[in-house]
């Protein structure tokens, strides 16, 4: 039996008349179309969305905006790949009319729009929530690691530049016992002649120049590590490993898991981004009290205060720190407050009473102590300290027992955290293959994540909602 055939080359065929015979009534191409030309462009700061009057006419940001969210939904984000679809991709030819921009007028379009395209992204938001998309009940909080456009080689902190600089000094050392070495004896020996030797060391002290240079560099700076490639992107671990990266953070609504809020950052943790994206996050939904999930990593009394002083309820699970759990001695836990006496009775039902009043990092701590320690015969499991144990208690602590007690109840709510907030993470990661950045620079990255959201939210809305129904929305 024969294979199924094709059609001769050679056959004359009668094609559609028109272009837009080509993309059906559903194609995603006809909603991107609609939607982008309903955006204020101008006031969302796109350069020349208005025509200048004089000299060399310019392409429309909205057509370059199109052929970016096309690319973004497709898994394809080089300007240079972008250049060759719009000259062989239909559905392109379509939706920017056959222009063929090059890759340079693209490229820089992504790099010179970062605030602009944060606004198209909030655009997709308000658009979703005029759709009844979000819930506004139930938020997932998370943060992830995208590589930077900077290799691990080119990134150093001022532990590795000492290192570096050491590791120099003991070849040099080496080699300058080698050099006296063959002094002592006769020419024609084994080993490096002196030339070569003299030639190895000048390499050498050269590249440590260079990195005493960068060492005052990070030094003058302030900050933690220096980036030679993208200056604003840190080590950070990342699935077990040191990548040089940027710390994503989403806000995910339960309902359709789609991402109400969005930010990147170059802190390597997130325990001081809880209250910001919650704000941001109820500012977008109008949202009067929602529930906020988040990991560990965000546990920061001060962030959670600022939740619950904003009308947000947070749920984020204490870390275990305490060093002496690991110690196998008694922890704060095996310590009960009793709010009417103002003190914490310990496991031998001793009181340890208020004492004084420090500041640590900004905030108040109240210290507490018993003087029957000396002579307690648990001590030994207590505490090593001399003078007896002591616990501290920060002035607003009763809001992060009020929350442990909540987070006990609604174990439930809580076990929902993990499928929301790293569902979309996964999705552009893996399905979207936008789990790294393109552009250089804390701000050229936040408009670069923003259209991975905007398209992240853009395919969700589509399976959701569909072309035709969103067409009737607009309309």
């Amino acid at each position: 039996m024969a294979h199924i055939a094709g059609t001769d080359r050679t056959q004359a065929v009668l094609l559609p008349e028109v272009l837009d015979d080509y993309v059906a009534a559903a194609n995603p191409v006809r909603f991107l179309d609609a939607w982008v030309a309903r955006l204020d462009l101008e006031g969302l700061g796109f350069q020349r969305a208005v025509p200048a009057e004089t000299g060399r006419p310019g392409y429309d940001p909205g057509d370059l905006l199109r052929l970016y969210l096309y690319g973004y939904l497709n898994r394809i984000r080089s300007s240079r790949r972008l250049e060759q679809e719009t000259h062989r991709n239909v559905e392109l030819m379509w939706l920017l009319r056959r222009l063929t921009p090059d890759f340079k007028t693209i490229a820089d379009f992504r790099r010179d729009h970062a605030k602009a395209l944060k606004g198209a992204y909030r655009e997709c938001v308000l658009l979703c929530r005029r759709l009844g998309l979000f819930g506004g009940e139930l938020l997932a909080i998370d943060g992830s690691k995208f590589r930077a456009a900077n290799a691990r080689n080119r990134s150093y902190t001022a532990g590795q530049l000492a290192t570096l600089q050491r590791d120099i000094d003991r070849t040099v050392a080496r080699y300058l016992r080698e050099l006296a070495r063959q002094d002592d004896v006769e020419a024609g020996t084994e080993g490096p002649s002196a030339a070569a030797l003299q030639e190895k060391i000048a390499a050498l002290q050269q590249r440590r120049a260079h990195y005493e240079t960068l060492q005052q560099q990070l030094a003058a700076s302030g900050e933690t590590a220096l980036s030679l490639t993208d200056p604003d992107s840190r080590s950070m671990m990342s699935s077990g490993r040191i990548e040089v990266s940027y710390n994503v953070q989403t806000v995910v609504d339960a309902k359709h898991k789609l991402i109400v809020a969005q930010d990147v950052t170059n802190a390597a943790g997130d325990r001081d981004q809880l209250s910001p994206m919650a704000a941001a996050a109820q500012e977008i939904l109008q949202s009067p009290a929602p529930v906020v999930v988040a990991d560990q990593g965000y546990y920061h009394g001060t962030e959670i205060k600022a939740c619950l002083d904003a009308g947000i309820t947070p749920l984020v699970p204490r870390p275990h720190t305490s060093a002496n759990e690991a110690r196998g001695l008694f922890t704060k836990d095996d310590f009960r407050y009793d709010p009417a006496q103002d003190g914490y009775r310990c496991p031998a039902g001793q009181t340890l009473t208020y004492r004084s009043t420090t500041v640590e990092l900004g905030r108040t701590i109240r210290n507490y102590r018993t003087s029957v320690c000396a002579h307690c015969a648990l001590k030994p499991r207590c505490t090593r300290n001399k003078d007896g144990r002591k616990i501290t208690r920060w002035e607003h602590e009763g809001v992060l027992e009020a929350m442990g007690q909540r987070l006990r109840r609604d174990r439930a709510l809580f076990a929902q955290r993990k499928a929301l907030s790293e569902h979309p993470f996964g999705t552009m990661k893996r399905a979207m293959d936008q789990g790294y950045f393109l552009l250089k620079g804390l701000s050229k990255v936040r408009g670069e994540f923003s259209l991975t959201a905007l398209a992240y939210n853009l395919k969700r809305v589509l399976n959701i909602v569909g072309v035709p129904g969103l067409l009737d929305a607009l309309a």
